[in-house]
């Protein structure tokens, strides 16, 4: 079962740079554009846009590759 995450949660995650941290800034529960292209989500997967804590980059993932951090 995968863990599902709320506004505010920091969390991070692996990226072609590294390792990114950043809150939870909004999930999303039905398909949605972003950044020119359809993502899929559901209340069953959902997707969470995230605000890095190093640049001001937002990006969209699923719960599976999210970890949460203390705060």
């Amino acid at each position: 079962m995968e863990t599902h995450f709320e506004v505010g949660d920091h969390v991070a995650w692996d990226s072609e740079a590294g390792r990114v941290s950043g809150r939870i800034i909004e999930v999303h529960t039905a398909d949605f554009d972003y950044k020119g292209h359809t993502h899929r989500a559901s209340p069953d997967d959902p997707q969470y846009e995230i605000a890095s804590d190093a640049t001001d980059h937002i990006a969209a993932h699923r719960g599976g590759v999210l970890r949460r951090l203390p705060d």
